[in-house]
């Protein structure tokens, strides 16, 4: 598929500076939305703007304010809202699938469940999902000519936390030292948060210089990441 039928926007949303990412395929306008929560309308206004269609939700892992729905007393806007306003379904590894359910409301018909290597495509632009556990069971990255949305398994310089409930900091050290190490260099990278004064990065600038990706084993990881064995 050529570059230039590509779409790819990112927009900053919400008080804990997620990154949420429109897909699209700029023949057909149609448009996958990835982790849209805090402002549905704000999303839905700009594709439309953009001459772009919403037609799935793709999300990276479970947490309300990637997917929507309870959190510490807040109800977030998020994928529930948003399949009442446009016809989609919500895309989430297997893994999620329970706590998609528990934490946003989703019902199993709102749910396509997916998992390592699946391919599903936006327009014609096919989008490969790559399962990264660490950060939660079912975290996952969307890789699509070139660009990998890659939710809060990696940041520039940095990588998703590891102490939360279902984390598991050997499942992240593979996910980042074998899954995503593994791509090509040239892979533009686009986090989960805007941690960073940069909003994307690659994997070959991550192999050099973010340190969750340079301990050549297991332990060493472990040990910076204060996680027991």
């Amino acid at each position: 598929m050529a570059t230039d039928r590509l779409y790819l926007r990112q927009a900053q949303i919400g008080p804990m500076a997620n990154f949420v990412y429109l897909i699209g395929d700029s023949e057909t306008h149609t448009a996958a939305v990835v982790d849209p929560a805090w402002d549905v309308d704000a999303i839905l206004e700009f594709a439309r703007k953009e001459g772009y269609e919403i037609d799935k939700i793709l999300i990276t892992h479970y947490h309300p304010d990637h997917l929507g729905g309870s959190m510490m007393g807040q109800n977030i806007q998020g994928a529930a809202d948003l399949i009442a306003k446009v016809k989609a379904k919500v895309y989430i590894h297997k893994a999620e699938a329970e706590g998609a359910k528990r934490i946003a409301g989703l019902s199993d018909s709102d749910l396509v469940l997916v998992e390592a290597g699946d391919v599903f495509e936006v327009g014609e632009l096919p989008i490969k999902f790559l399962h990264t556990p660490g950060h939660t069971p079912g975290s996952q990255c969307f890789l699509v000519d070139g660009n990998l949305i890659s939710g809060d398994t990696l940041f520039v310089n940095s990588c998703g936390r590891v102490d939360l409930p279902g984390s598991d900091p050997a499942a992240m050290y593979h996910s980042l030292n074998h899954t995503l190490k593994n791509l090509d260099d040239a892979t533009v990278v686009y986090p989960g948060h805007a941690y960073s004064s940069d909003s994307s990065t690659t994997i070959g600038k991550q192999k050099r210089h973010n340190m969750y990706m340079r301990f050549p084993t297991l332990d060493e990881f472990l040990d910076a990441m204060g996680a027991s064995r």
